[in-house]
C-alpha cells in the first residue's frame, strides 16, 4: 500500500485503471464514463429546490431527470479521492492563489475566485455545447472509436499546449 502515499503515480497504471473503470461503467450501467451531465443534474436539483416540481415540466428535464445517480456520486468520489490522495502523500497545501498567479496578478483571492468562476462557466458551457467533457470524449468516446471524440481529444491537447505556452509567456514562469 506504499503507492498510496506517492505524490505522483505511474501514468500507465492510472491510465489502465481508468480504462478498466470505463469498461465497468459500460458493463454495469450501459452508460459512458463522464462528468459534465452531473453538473447539469446538480443545477436541475438546485432549481427543483427553488421552483419545486415545475422544473420537471421543462423539456430538458422531461428526458433527463435531475437526480443523484452513480455519475453524480463519481464527482463526489473524485473530490474525496483527490483530498485523500493529497493528504496521504503529504502534498496537501490549501491556498487560494498559486505562486505564478501572485507574481503576475497579486495576492488577492477575490480576483482568482472570479476568474475561476468565469472559467468554470465557460468550461461547463463548452462541455454541454460539445456534447461531453474531457472524460466523456477523451475516455469514453475514444473507447467507442467515435470520430468526434477523437477530434475533441486532439483539440484538448492542442488547446492545453497553446494555453500553457501563452500563460507562461504572460506570467513568465
Amino acid at each position: 500500500m506504499n503507492w498510496l502515499t506517492e505524490v505522483s503515480w505511474s501514468p500507465y497504471a492510472v491510465g489502465a485503471g481508468i480504462g478498466v473503470l470505463s469498461w465497468l461503467t459500460f458493463v454495469l450501467s450501459d452508460k459512458p464514463l463522464g462528468c459534465s451531465s452531473s453538473y447539469a443534474h446538480t443545477t436541475g436539483m438546485l432549481e427543483r429546490v427553488l421552483r419545486g416540481r415545475k422544473v420537471l415540466d421543462e423539456p430538458y428535464w422531461k428526458t433527463t431527470v435531475p437526480v443523484v445517480d452513480w455519475q453524480w456520486m463519481l464527482l463526489v468520489g473524485i473530490v474525496i479521492g483527490a483530498f485523500l490522495s493529497a493528504k496521504l502523500s503529504g502534498d496537501f497545501d490549501p491556498r487560494w492563489t498559486h505562486a505564478h498567479w501572485v507574481a503576475a496578478f497579486g495576492d488577492t483571492p477575490v480576483a482568482r475566485v472570479v476568474v475561476a468562476l468565469v472559467g468554470g462557466v465557460f468550461m461547463g458551457a463548452g462541455a454541454r455545447w460539445a456534447g461531453g467533457c474531457t472524460s466523456g470524449h477523451g475516455i469514453s468516446g475514444t473507447l467507442q472509436l467515435n470520430v468526434s471524440s477523437w477530434l475533441a481529444a486532439a483539440c484538448f491537447f492542442v488547446g492545453g499546449i497553446v494555453t500553457t505556452m501563452l500563460l507562461f509567456r504572460v506570467i513568465g514562469g
